[in-house]
Order: structure tokens, then sequence, then C-alpha cells
């Protein structure tokens, strides 16, 4: 087994933390990737190196997502064979969780989540951030995790190609991995681990805004798809009304094209993974859930009327929960991507030599041994 830490600007803890897994008695090797910390950290690095550790370094930082690339590309090529356990190097995580997620890997034979329990002097960034992920994942996926968020996860070793090919570089990477994982098929599991905040957990170098933003950058495209197919319609509308002066024609002329516009986004730029499906598939399928949501408009809104809610805020719910509902639908159906076996083939031969990824320092990476 394999313990690997992407490490970005560490402070004693890391040292700590190695000494804490050398004197476990493991046996396991353990990996630190510095993800250009700069010359100030040579001397948390240069005490890892000593503590047994091996240290793989480059100049420039990428991101957590690269540097777990980084990592897993090395092993892959190194130490092939090898079960992974990642885990952060600030103080989160104790060897006992680590452990223990190593046990249950190796009992199931899956990937594994330490999960935390959002309890007690938890962060509100933290607990909040967690709380809308596990929202978007389940809606994304139909799968409902408690910790989605979690650096302490292990890896088979016949995952780690496949590991290899999933999109991201920085924060973003670990959500896009339970989200690849869950259309292949791949099974997640967990076990429960100690919820570890130290001094507010100021050495996390999440980024709420940047950082956050890559994450839900899938929901924040369809927001704007949406947006765009929305003016679309209301200009061509206006349009149409002008040129002919029937309800009817402008009313219809401005949704197909309308819809038109918001297939292509969403097919293109919001969902890519579903641009290998046949176009007629794709659009008969779009056709369907269209119809779908026009009658499934009218019965929310007759319905919450009916209830007493006002018009407005009966509008306003509707639309939010059918937002939603298509979401999910073309997210996980309508333009999911190629069968599991077929990308599970493709990353296998794609990254079969364990190359690093182009967009790492690789010509100035170096191994301290």
């Amino acid at each position: 087994m394999i313990i690997l830490i992407p490490s970005f600007e560490p402070d004693h803890k890391l040292p700590e933390l190695i000494q804490e897994l050398t004197n476990s008695g493991t046996g396991a090797a353990i990996l630190v990737v510095n993800d250009g910390s700069g010359p100030r950290f040579d001397a948390v690095f240069q005490q890892v190196k000593a503590l047994g550790a091996t240290v793989l370094a480059y100049p420039n930082n990428h991101g957590k997502g690269q540097a777990l690339k980084t990592g897993f590309s090395y092993i892959a090529a190194n130490l092939p064979g090898h079960d992974v356990v990642c885990a952060d190097s600030d103080g989160q995580h104790c060897v006992t969780d680590i452990l223990r997620v190593a046990g249950e890997m190796r009992a199931h034979d899956a990937i594994v989540l330490g999960e935390r329990h959002f309890s007690g002097q938890v962060p509100l960034r933290s607990r909040f951030g967690n709380a809308a992920t596990g929202f978007f994942f389940a809606l994304a996926t139909g799968t409902r995790l408690r910790d989605t968020q979690t650096g302490l996860r292990g890896y088979p070793a016949q995952l780690l190609p496949w590991l290899l090919s999933v999109r991201g570089n920085r924060y973003e990477y670990e959500l896009n991995v339970l989200l690849e994982a869950s259309a292949q098929g791949y099974v997640l599991t967990n076990v429960s681990i100690a919820t570890i905040y130290l001094a507010g957990n100021e050495s996390s170098h999440f980024r709420p805004l940047r950082d956050s933003l890559r994450i839900y950058a899938p929901l924040l495209k369809f927001s704007l798809s949406s947006l765009v197919g929305f003016l679309v319609d209301t200009a061509v509308f206006l349009i149409l009304m002008a040129a002919t002066g029937s309800l009817w024609q402008a009313t219809v002329g401005a949704r197909i094209i309308s819809a038109g516009t918001n297939f292509g986004l969403n097919r293109q730029l919001v969902f890519p993974a579903g641009r290998p499906l046949p176009l007629k598939r794709a659009v008969t399928g779009y056709l369907a859930l269209a119809t779908f949501l026009l009658g499934a408009n009218y019965g929310l809104l007759l319905s919450f009327t009916a209830a007493g809610v006002p018009t407005l805020a009966a509008k306003l719910l509707t639309e939010l929960m059918l937002f939603l509902l298509s979401f999910a639908v073309q997210k996980r159906c309508l333009f999911r991507g190629p069968a599991a076996g077929a990308q599970k083939t493709s990353a296998a031969n794609k990254y079969s030599q364990a190359q690093l990824p182009t967009s790492t320092d690789s010509a100035q990476l170096h191994a301290e041994i």
C-alpha cells in the first residue's frame, strides 16, 4: 500500500503525520508531492525526507488535483500493483483513520471515502460547502454521500489509469472523481472518521470563491445555458410578433429556436460527456423531456395555486423544481457518456505508459528520496 499526500506550503503538521505513520508499523510506503510550495518550505520537505518519505517536487503550483495525478502517475510507473490511500497534509486526518480506510479498501476492493460527521465546532464555510456539494452530487448522480469533499480516500491499484483520465487540476478534481465513478458504476463506500479542524481550519488552501466556481461549474454552466435560452426566446418572440403579428406563430417559433439553442449549448458545453451519443437519440430524448416539463409546469402551477400559494410564489417554486429536475435528467440520462466498459478501456490504453500529465512541470519534476 502507498500513502499519497499532496502538499502545498505545509507546516509542522506534515512531518508529525509522517512520523506517526512511520511509528504505526504498517510498512506502507509514503509519497509526498510538493505542489510548488517554494523555497521557504524546503526545510519542511527535508524533514519529511529524513523521516523516510519519498518527495516529488516541481517548481510551480498546479493545484491539488494535479498533485494527486502526479503521485498516481509515479506510483503506476514505479510501484505498480499497489493500492493507494490519499490523505491531506494539514493535520485533518489521523493515522487511525488512514489505516481504517486502507483496511476497508482491502476488504471490499472499492473506492473508500473517509466520511466526516459535521457536528460541534466546524467552520461555517466547511459545513455549508459540504452540504451544498452533497446536494449537487445527489442531484447529478442519484447517490447520497454525506461527505463529498473529504481528502481521505482509498483507491484500488487497478483504478490508477482511470484516475489519471479524470478531468481537473485543482479542488474540482476530487468531486469529478466521484461524479465519474458513479457514472461508470464503480463502487463507492465509506467509513466514519474524526472531524478535525485546527485553529478554524486556517491551514486550508481552499479559496472559497474561485475553487467553489470550479466545483459547481456544471450547474453554473447549466444555469447560463438556461439564461441564454430565455434571452433567445424573448428576442425571437419580439421579432416574430413584429414580423407576423401572430401570437401563436411568435410563441411557437421562439420556443423552437430557443430550445434548439439550449440543446446545442447543453450537448456541447454543459454536458460534454454526451457528445459521442448519436444526435438523433439525443434530440429525441430532449424533445421528450421538454414535453414532459411543459406538462409538469402546468400541473405544478395548478396544484400550488389550488393549495392557496400566491401565483408569483407558485411560479418561482415550480420553475426552481423543474430546473433542478431538468439538470438531473440531462446529466444522468440524456447526455450521459458512453458505457463504462468503453471508457475504462480507453482510459487504460491512454495511460498505459503512466506518463506525467502534461500540465505539470514534468521536465523539472524530480524525486527526492
